[in-house]
């Protein structure tokens, strides 16, 4: 039985198995408006209706507790990913055994690190997913500001399959070079501008934020 695009749903996977190298700290876990900064992430696609929320990190107790507090699926191989692919791979395999994705389901993806996540980005991108399963024409959704691609990034859940079949030297990004892909415009949601799509990997960037 085919399904019915009002009963789509959508996953969110958050790649958070980074060694916060330039921030010289770990840095998912430090203060930013009375939470951490992970926190910011995580209810930003939860505010935006998004769960499953799966996040990927080993070997860190203190941010897999705060996450899953939050209602987040933490995933924790016991080896560190040695990528952001990785990662992906890991949420999409578990969110495929655990919830079985049909065709016009999708999954989104953004950093860790976005403490501007915009949920009204989100709802737009999974507004547009819908129409264009109605219209049988799916495609890779990118939303810009003042014509800057950011995140998150919207994939229809039949291109789950190709993350799995990512070369050595190949990176999700790749799939963008191989699928339709739209560019969605999303100036008018923001007034913070640019800044949504900012993340936070030095210590100065962190200042700003503050």
């Amino acid at each position: 039985m085919r399904e019915e695009p009002n009963h789509l749903r959508a996953f969110a996977i958050i790649p958070a198995a980074g060694e916060s190298r330039r921030m010289g700290e770990p840095k998912l876990l430090l203060p930013l408006q009375s939470k951490p900064l992970i926190a910011h992430t995580i209810d930003a696609w939860l505010t935006a209706g998004l769960k499953p929320l799966v996040v990927v990190r080993p070997n860190d107790e203190a941010l897999v507790q705060v996450c899953r507090e939050r209602g987040a699926d933490v995933l924790q191989p016991q080896a560190p990913p040695s990528e952001m692919k990785v990662s992906v791979q890991l949420a999409l395999q578990f969110l495929d055994g655990q919830f079985h994705p049909g065709e016009h389901d999708c999954w989104l993806i953004a950093p860790a690190d976005m403490p501007r996540l915009s949920v009204a980005i989100i709802g737009r991108l999974l507004q547009l997913h819908c129409e264009s399963v109605a219209s049988h024409s799916t495609s890779i959704l990118v939303p810009t500001i003042a014509g800057k691609h950011g995140h998150p990034v919207l994939f229809p859940w039949p291109l789950s399959a190709q993350v799995h079949q990512l070369g050595t030297n190949e990176g999700v990004k790749a799939l963008l070079t191989r699928n339709p892909v739209r560019e969605i415009p999303c100036d008018d949601l923001l007034a913070q501008g640019p800044q949504a799509f900012a993340d936070i990997d030095t210590p100065a960037d962190y200042q700003r934020f503050k």
